[in-house]
Order: C-alpha cells, then sequence, then structure tokens
C-alpha cells in the first residue's frame, strides 16, 4: 500500500475514531495515543485485508483490540459492569426510590442487554457508535436499543408502585419492593 493511501485513510476516519476513542477512554492524551497506535498498526497490517470494501469494519476491529488492550492495563477503568448507575442519593424520595427500581430491572438483563443500556444511556454511545462497537448494522443496533427500551419501559410499568398516564409517562411512584 502506498502512503497516499494510508494519508486518504486517515483522511476519511482519523476524526470519527478519535470520537469513537474518546467515548471509551478518560483523557485526551490517551485517546491520541490510542489513535496513534490503531494506525500504526493499519500500517504495518494493510496487507493482510482481503476485502478493500471492508476497509472501515477493519480498522473498527482494530480500534476496538486496540482499546481492549489499553483498558486491560487500566482494570480499574476498564469495567462497563462497574460504572456507578444514576445517582441513588437523591434528596427527591421518589426519584431515589424509582432509580432504585429501575437499576434493578436493568440488573435482571442478561449482560449483553445491560451492555447495550450502559453504553447508550449511561456511557453516551449514539447508536452509530454502538454499532460499530458491536460490530453489528446500524438498523440492527437501533432495533436493538429500541427493543430493549420497550422491555425495560414494560418491565417498569408492570409493577403495581408504579402508576403511568395514558401515555406510558410514569406519573407516581411508592417505593415499595418489587
Amino acid at each position: 500500500m502506498e502512503k497516499t493511501e494510508i494519508k486518504n485513510i486517515w483522511e476519511d476516519l482519523h476524526g470519527e475514531l478519535y470520537r469513537f476513542i474518546a467515548h471509551k477512554v478518560q483523557g485526551d492524551a490517551a485517546a491520541d495515543d490510542i489513535l496513534q497506535d490503531v494506525f500504526i498498526k493499519v500500517y504495518l497490517h494493510i496487507d493482510q485485508l482481503n476485502n478493500a470494501g471492508k476497509l472501515t469494519s477493519w480498522v473498527y476491529q482494530i480500534t476496538r483490540n486496540t482499546i481492549a488492550d489499553y483498558l486491560k492495563q487500566r482494570p480499574e477503568k476498564s469495567n462497563v459492569y462497574n460504572e456507578s448507575w444514576p445517582d441513588q442519593e437523591m434528596d427527591d424520595d421518589l426519584y431515589s426510590s424509582l432509580s432504585n427500581c429501575i437499576n434493578s430491572k436493568i440488573n435482571k438483563l442478561s449482560p449483553a442487554d445491560r451492555d447495550v443500556m450502559l453504553l447508550t444511556y449511561f456511557k453516551g454511545y449514539s447508536q452509530k457508535e454502538l454499532a460499530a462497537f458491536l460490530d453489528m448494522s446500524y438498523s440492527g443496533a437501533k432495533n436493538k436499543v429500541q427493543r430493549l427500551r420497550s422491555k425495560l419501559k414494560d418491565s417498569i410499568l408492570s409493577c403495581e408502585n408504579v402508576e403511568s398516564d395514558k401515555t406510558g409517562k410514569i406519573t407516581d411512584y411508592t417505593g415499595k419492593n418489587i
């Protein structure tokens, strides 16, 4: 591969990849280092790419692997499962009780579904970023998020201590055990 082709890959993908990386690691310096490592790997291994039509997904796979390697070196910040849920120590008792309810419903999801909820709602991933991270199509990620949102909403609204209006908006909640 010629240097101009690597330069074109850089120009096309570096901004998008930087944002992708920055959502997963703390600190601009770490994101810059990971991005640089990704492009070194791309440069060194571009001859292993069999289908040029899959260049972007190949680069994202390298990026995910490089992020994973970075996070393995920093275990205290690497585990999505250890991320705290929404603040449970609010002054508002209703919010606090409802937050605990939502957290318990999320904890009952499968680990894969729980990760999707954490990444999209608590880590701020867009559905496009989620699709790239999970190595699935955008429409597949979008459907998965919508299905999980509906499943979680139905689960919460089915509780006898949750009251909602006709539109499904929660109007009242009593802090009974669920």
